[in-house]
């Protein structure tokens, strides 16, 4: 079955992405930017889904501002929460596929080993919360054919993300402190959108982590993008999140496990590191 994709947020980071791959699959599909559609706003959307008829949509809209989410966490929670809940509403109604993006600070970081798709969600921060709130929509109004995927630590070529950051500290400063004490999954957008696209030709529905295999940390992850750029990675000093403004909202452990895909007869993304070094150079191409 060849299905009609919509793609909300599609003017992000991961949104640009699966829309380019899914136009190099010739997958017929509507990429929405928050200019085009205001998943908040119940008839533009209803509007946009009566007129292109999608059997899928992909929800990447959200409010990604963390520390900025502290201080409005009103209005976080209205995309990231109500926003998800009318476009479940309307998937619920015209029995479209939803898959909707969430987050790894959902979990409160306390764990030492990888959380199950299965884990209990405590947010221990704003942004978390809100995330968790769409996720409760999709798992009310969608209970039997909805799709939660939480993702974590993205990068990719379309937008601010941390290897940008340390390449341009890397040209700027003898030394770049970085957290060693936050354990995560850096993850290649376009490894997400292919996994995405699996997910829903395959006919899994549920929740899974969209994330790269095994764990690292910042530190480690700023010494391997140095080696990269054929720079000293002796220049990244360790500290700890305490020193860190907001840090201490951060959880510290998230790494997710992928255990759901396995049982839905899928792979789960390759590890982070081997995925790293096939884009560096695609990304090095780019103006940082």
């Amino acid at each position: 079955m060849v299905n009609r994709w919509l793609v909300t947020g599609a003017g992000g980071m991961l949104g640009r992405d699966l829309v380019g791959v899914l136009e190099a699959l010739n997958e017929p599909v509507l990429a929405a930017t928050r200019q085009d559609l205001d998943i908040t706003d119940r008839s533009s959307v209803r509007a946009v889904v009566s007129k292109y008829q999608p059997t899928a949509i992909v929800n990447c809209a959200a409010w990604t501002r963390f520390n900025e989410a502290e201080a409005s966490e009103a209005e976080a929670l209205l995309i990231n929460g109500r926003g998800v809940r009318e476009l479940a509403t309307i998937c619920s109604d015209r029995s479209i596929r939803l898959v909707h993006l969430s987050t790894d600070y959902v979990f409160d970081g306390a764990s030492c080993r990888p959380y199950a798709e299965s884990a209990t969600p405590s947010p221990i921060n704003a942004y978390g919360r809100t995330k968790l709130a769409g996720e409760q929509a999709v798992l009310e109004l969608l209970p039997d054919d909805g799709t939660i995927v939480r993702t974590a630590w993205l990068y990719g070529r379309h937008g601010a993300n941390f290897i940008r950051k340390m390449v341009r500290l890397e040209q700027t400063r003898k030394t770049v402190d970085v957290v060693d004490d936050q354990w995560g999954q850096p993850t290649w957008t376009v490894d997400l959108a292919q996994q995405i696209v699996a997910l829903v030709r395959h006919g899994a529905f549920g929740v899974f982590h969209g994330t790269s295999s095994g764990e690292t940390t910042w530190y480690d992850f700023a010494r391997m993008i140095f080696r990269l750029l054929g720079a000293d990675p002796g220049r990244i000093r360790p500290v700890c999140s305490d020193q860190v403004a907001g840090g201490e909202l951060r959880p510290r452990y998230t790494v997710l496990g992928h255990a759901a895909w396995r049982e839905a007869g899928l792979t789960p993304i390759r590890h982070w590191s081997a995925a790293l070094e096939q884009s560096f150079s695609l990304l090095a191409d780019d103006e940082w």
